[in-house]
């Protein structure tokens, strides 16, 4: 029997949670998410065209409905112990996804049921379908823990959730030359139809450096997008001018990768040099400020060609 046959929603099956104390444990109990695990993770990477993408960064997420004439796609990649988060209505198709690296999970839950919900007031039709993708075995178990503590989360609220995709940890997991990595390292979710499917994104902005900078600089997790007038919101954020992240800058790319990463063999190749970039742009704009006149935010929308441009605020 399937998992959601079996035990309906994730609330249900979450009041055994507490039972389990590892992610093998979970799988185990339901080989049915096992299943849909390997046949995720199998699936071809769609590598997603900037046109109509609207990518979501570390400690961020997004959320908007199949009538967004502007987002037909929401992706994330570089996940090595973070996880992804999708979480759909299926009555109203309101979708949001997002990037968790454990800063703050509790209530980075409550944001993206929030978000979900808030797009599905007059639907009182349909179920929330959850889908979790990332982390893998790591030396740390960071990714494990990670794992645990998104269902754990999931399972304290007052909804139903329904696992449809619970590819995480030993499931995403791949030994290559003797080192841990995980297969799937970004997924994207079409808005239209809610499929799930791995991705890549060779176009990750708009505004790249300066989100980087915020979640190095110690962000919380933002919604960065407002669905109803089409615009990607960045900022105002702060951060205190430190001169002496300049040191990274002259280190080896081991250090780097020792020091700046939960998972330093796991890692894409371009990681060492996205976090020299974001130091740089944040040596070059010591004061935040300057980066947000008059307190305003950066704003972006979608021009006829698909592209995003700085929306210039009077």
């Amino acid at each position: 029997m399937s998992f959601r046959e079996n035990v309906g929603a994730l609330k249900l099956w979450n009041r055994e949670l507490d039972r389990f104390k590892s992610t093998a444990e979970v799988f185990d109990k339901y080989p049915h998410l096992q299943e849909n695990a390997e046949a995720f993770r199998t699936k071809p990477v769609v590598d997603v065209d900037p046109k109509r993408l609207l990518y979501v960064q570390q400690r961020e997420f997004a959320a908007t409905t199949p009538a967004d004439n502007c987002v037909s796609v929401i992706g994330s990649e570089d996940a090595t112990t973070c996880h992804l988060v999708v979480l759909r209505h299926t009555g109203s198709g309101a979708v949001c996804l997002a990037h968790c690296d454990g800063f703050s999970t509790w209530s980075e839950v409550q944001l993206i049921i929030k978000a979900v919900t808030s797009l599905s007031n007059v639907c009182n039709e349909g179920r929330f379908e959850l889908h979790l993708v990332g982390g893998f075995n790591d030396d740390a178990k960071t990714s494990h823990k990670l794992s645990l503590n998104i269902m754990a989360a999931f399972q304290k609220q007052k909804e139903d959730f329904h696992l449809e995709t619970c590819c995480i940890t030993e499931m995403n997991d791949v030994v290559d030359k003797g080192i841990h990595r995980p297969i799937v390292y970004g997924i994207g979710v079409n808005v239209k139809t809610g499929e799930v499917f791995p991705a890549s994104f060779p176009h990750k902005g708009p505004a790249e450096e300066l989100r980087s900078a915020r979640t190095f600089a110690g962000g919380e997790m933002i919604n960065i997008y407002d669905s109803s007038s089409g615009l990607v919101k960045i900022g105002p954020c702060q951060w205190t001018p430190d001169l002496n992240i300049a040191f990274w800058l002259s280190q080896s790319d081991a250090t780097i990768l020792k020091y700046l990463s939960t998972s330093p063999m796991a890692e894409p190749p371009h990681f060492v040099q996205h976090m020299k970039s974001t130091i740089e742009f944040l040596l070059s704009h010591p004061n935040s400020d300057s980066l947000f006149p008059g307190g305003q935010p950066q704003l972006y929308q979608r021009t006829e060609s698909g592209t995003w441009e700085r929306l210039v605020q009077s």
